[in-house]
C-alpha cells in the first residue's frame, strides 16, 4: 500500500437533543410525580441517584424547603434516591466567582461516587445553574443536568439555555461548556418569596427578547407593567411562559445552538450589562445592567436612524415603568476610580470584551422597529460615547 497525503476520511456526526421546559407549581409537593416521571434509568440499575444542590439565599427564605425536598425523594426512594441530604452554596454572583464554591460542588459530586446516569438538580437563581451545571458537565465528561430555576430572572433566560460557566480573573463567564440539560423545571411557586428586585429583574430579559423577536409581546408588557409590578401572580406567570418559549425557539430553531458563528441575538444589550457588572464591582445585578444595556442599544439604533424616536421613547418609558433607574454612574465601584470620561472609555471596552467572547468578526444585534433585529459589525465610536454620556451620566448635552 502506498503511502498517502492530503487524504481526508471525514463523516458527519448528527445529534438529536430534546430541549425541554416543564412549567409548573409546587414541583415537591407530595402530590406532584412530574419530577419523577422525568427520572429514568435502566431497570438494572434503579434507583436513579440524585444529588441537589440549593441556592443559600433560597434556603434564607425558605427554611423548611430542604427538608421539604429530602421528603419529597424519600416518599419514592426505591425509584429516585438522594445520595445525601441536599447540598448548600452561595449563591448570587459569589456562586460564579468564588473559586472555592466551584470545588466544593466538584469535590460533593466526587464524594458521593456519581456516575454519568446520575442527576445533579440544582435549585437556584441563574449562577447557582451556572456554577452547579459547569462542574456536573466536567465530571466524567458530563454528568446529566437537572435545572429548577427559582427567580424570574432565570425562569425566563439564564435557566433556559444550555451554557454553563463561571467567572475567572474578574472575567464574566470566561470558563464554562455547553451542555443540554436533562430538563428544566419552571416551579412558579418558587417564586412567592422573592425580593421586589429580584421580581423586578428577569423582566430586562422579556423586553430585551420582545425588543428582537415579538412586538406583540412588547405591546403586552408594555400594558400589564403595573400588574407585573405589583406582583400579580397571573401576569407574571404569562411574562416568564412566554419570555422562555422565546429563548427556547431560539437556542433550538435559530441554527446556532452551540454559538459556532458570531451572530448571538439573544445578547441584545449585554455587551454593555456584563461591563456594567464587572465595573460595579457586581453592586448592578444582572438584569438591571441588561436594561441599561438595552436602552444604550436602543439610543444608538435611534441615533443611527435605524429606530424612530418615538418607538425609543416606548422602550425607555416601558423600562422606566418596570423600576429601572438608568443612571447609575452612582453604582461604580470607587475602588475602580473611574469617573466622568474615564469611565465612558473604560465601558465602551466592554465591545472589545465581547468580540473576544463571541470570536471573529465582531457582530452586534441592534432593532431598527419593536420586533424586528438588525446586525452591525462596527460601532461608530462618537455616537456611542454620546449615548453612554446620555444614559449613564445622565448628560443634557446631546
Amino acid at each position: 500500500m502506498k503511502p498517502v497525503n492530503g487524504v481526508e476520511v471525514s463523516n458527519p456526526i448528527q445529534l438529536s437533543l430534546n430541549h425541554r421546559v416543564f412549567f409548573s407549581r409546587d414541583v415537591f409537593s407530595p402530590k406532584s410525580q412530574l419530577l419523577f416521571s422525568q427520572l429514568s434509568m435502566p431497570e438494572d440499575l434503579n434507583p436513579a441517584r440524585c444529588l441537589v444542590f440549593m441556592d443559600e439565599g433560597l434556603v434564607d427564605h425558605n427554611p423548611d424547603l430542604p427538608r421539604v425536598i429530602d421528603d419529597y425523594f424519600s416518599r419514592n426512594s426505591s425509584q429516585v434516591a438522594l445520595v445525601g441530604e441536599p447540598k448548600i452554596i452561595s449563591g448570587g454572583e459569589k456562586a460564579k466567582s468564588d473559586l472555592k464554591n466551584f470545588l466544593r460542588i466538584l469535590k460533593e459530586i466526587e464524594s458521593h461516587r456519581l456516575c454519568r446516569h446520575s442527576y445533579v438538580i440544582a435549585v437556584g437563581g441563574g449562577a447557582v445553574l451556572d456554577a452547579v451545571g459547569f462542574a456536573a458537565s466536567l465530571v466524567h465528561r458530563g454528568l446529566r443536568q437537572v435545572r429548577v430555576p427559582t427567580t424570574v430572572l432565570a425562569q425566563c433566560d439564564a435557566g433556559i439555555g444550555i451554557k454553563n460557566g463561571i467567572n475567572w480573573r474578574g472575567q464574566k463567564n470566561f470558563l464554562g461548556t455547553f451542555q443540554v440539560p436533562h430538563l428544566i423545571l419552571n416551579d412558579f411557586k418558587l417564586l412567592e418569596t422573592l425580593t421586589d428586585e429580584d421580581w423586578r429583574d428577569g423582566t430586562a430579559e422579556a423586553v430585551k427578547v420582545a425588543l428582537i423577536r415579538d412586538r406583540e409581546f412588547f405591546e403586552w408588557i408594555e400594558k400589564n407593567t403595573k400588574e407585573i409590578m405589583s406582583r400579580d401572580s397571573d401576569a407574571m406567570e404569562l411574562l416568564i411562559r412566554r419570555c422562555a418559549e422565546l429563548h427556547l425557539r431560539q437556542i433550538t430553531k435559530g441554527g446556532d445552538p452551540f454559538e459556532l458563528g458570531s451572530s448571538r441575538p439573544l445578547d441584545f444589550g449585554h455587551w454593555l450589562a456584563h461591563k456594567l457588572e464587572r465595573t460595579s464591582g457586581f453592586q448592578l445585578t444582572h438584569g438591571h445592567s441588561v436594561a441599561v444595556g438595552i436602552a444604550v442599544d436602543s439610543l444608538y439604533s435611534s441615533r443611527l436612524g435605524l429606530l424612530s424616536p418615538d418607538e425609543f421613547e416606548r422602550i425607555l418609558f416601558c423600562l422606566s415603568e418596570l423600576g429601572f433607574p438608568l443612571r447609575v454612574v452612582n453604582r461604580i465601584d470607587p475602588g475602580a476610580g473611574l469617573k466622568g470620561e474615564g469611565l465612558i472609555e473604560a465601558l465602551l471596552g466592554g465591545v472589545a470584551d465581547f468580540q473576544e467572547h463571541l470570536g471573529g468578526r465582531l457582530t452586534l444585534t441592534l432593532i431598527k422597529e419593536i420586533g424586528v433585529p438588525v446586525e452591525v459589525s462596527e460601532i461608530d465610536g462618537y455616537q456611542m460615547r454620546q449615548v453612554l454620556r446620555k444614559i449613564i451620566l445622565g448628560s443634557a448635552d446631546f
